[in-house]
């Protein structure tokens, strides 16, 4: 479904990170460090911590608490500033699971059937998973709409869930007569490593539920524990080429090239120049060095927050409020929109 829609509202940008496992390097440089550089170009950037979409899977009431709390902490510690980007969690916010209900009476079916990532995560037993697993993209939509968001940084393998907000969005406004109510948000994909792969598989994106800590480097681990992690990294055997070309055939170098070229602000082909002809003995210890330098200062700080949780409630706190007032009034707009009494 495609329809042209002119939104004259605010830019708004918004994204979150899912409450369930360890943050890691993949997540920074693919989330986190883009949502910095955003807030520091000015964008008004609404960022908050999907403990809504953790429960679709089982979650321990305490773990979850506790996995809000680092992921904000992550936020943090990795620049975000609370007086410039609003930080919350998404449970806090009661607009997001308010609109979700209106947008599951819009989507279709047919629409939720093509979703690629719940059969990926459903497996061979999809009678087996929640509804909330089925539907969560119809939450992402809410997520999204709810601030009028015009744009989602997002990795291409969520670009799916995109189109289907952007068709909620299309039909609503078409269903009920009110063009350009909800705004047609655009994916910001671009990055330097927007899908960091695991350290075991380069086919593999580097995940929170890989059962091999060997897999990813978490934003807890310490120096040494990532030197190993590089170290023990796959590679093969050969060095490294002059061309990316060369490199397309190789994912498990690639996959470091694209790493090492992300923490350092390089391109890729930079990376090559420097590296060309040298074998992983030596770029190895060079990409952990890198990776142990860009990192202590995140974690350091992490942990700190992390001692003081008091401190990390008072932003959520603050964020919630301040996420609310701009979701509550759309809420209730779109309420009036669809008949309901008293809206």
């Amino acid at each position: 479904m495609t329809e042209e829609i002119t939104y004259t509202g605010p830019r708004r940008i918004l994204s979150g990170i899912q409450a369930s496992g360890a943050l890691h390097l993949g997540n920074y440089l693919g989330a986190l460090k883009r949502f910095v550089a955003l807030q520091d170009q000015g964008a008004p950037c609404f960022l908050f911590v999907a403990d809504l979409h953790a429960i679709t899977v089982w979650q321990d009431p305490a773990v979850l608490t506790a996995q809000t709390r680092e992921i904000a902490a992550a936020y943090l510690a990795s620049g975000l500033d609370p007086a410039r980007s609003v930080i919350f969690p998404q449970s806090a916010v009661r607009a997001h699971a308010e609109l979700a209900w209106i947008f599951n009476c819009v989507a279709r079916l047919g629409w939720l059937d093509r979703m690629t990532q719940f059969k990926e995560k459903s497996g061979k037993h999809k009678e087996r998973s929640s509804v909330g697993l089925y539907t969560y993209p119809v939450l992402q939509a809410a997520d999204i709409l709810v601030y009028k968001a015009t744009e989602v940084p997002t990795g291409e393998d969520q670009k799916q869930h995109l189109e289907l907000t952007r068709d909620i969005a299309a039909k609503f406004n078409t269903d009920f007569g009110v063009p350009g109510f909800f705004p047609q948000p655009e994916p910001l994909i671009q990055g330097p490593a927007p899908r960091v792969m695991s350290l075991r598989d380069g086919s593999a994106k580097m995940s929170k539920s890989d059962p091999s800590d060997q897999s990813r480097i978490n934003l807890m681990d310490d120096a040494d524990a990532i030197a190993a992690k590089v170290k023990k990294a796959r590679t093969d055997p050969e060095p490294l080429p002059e061309t990316l070309d060369a490199l397309d055939a190789r994912p498990e170098a690639k996959n470091l090239v694209a790493i090492y070229a992300a923490l350092a602000d390089l391109s890729r082909e930079q990376v090559l120049a420097q590296f060309a002809g040298q074998g992983f003995g030596a770029f190895k210890p060079k990409l952990a060095e890198l990776a142990v330098e860009s990192l202590a200062p995140i974690t350091a700080e992490m942990r700190r927050l992390m001692a003081a949780p008091d401190e990390i409630d008072r932003v959520l706190k603050d964020g919630a409020e301040r996420a609310a007032a701009i979701a509550d009034p759309v809420v209730e707009e779109t309420k009036r929109i669809v008949g309901f009494w008293g809206a």
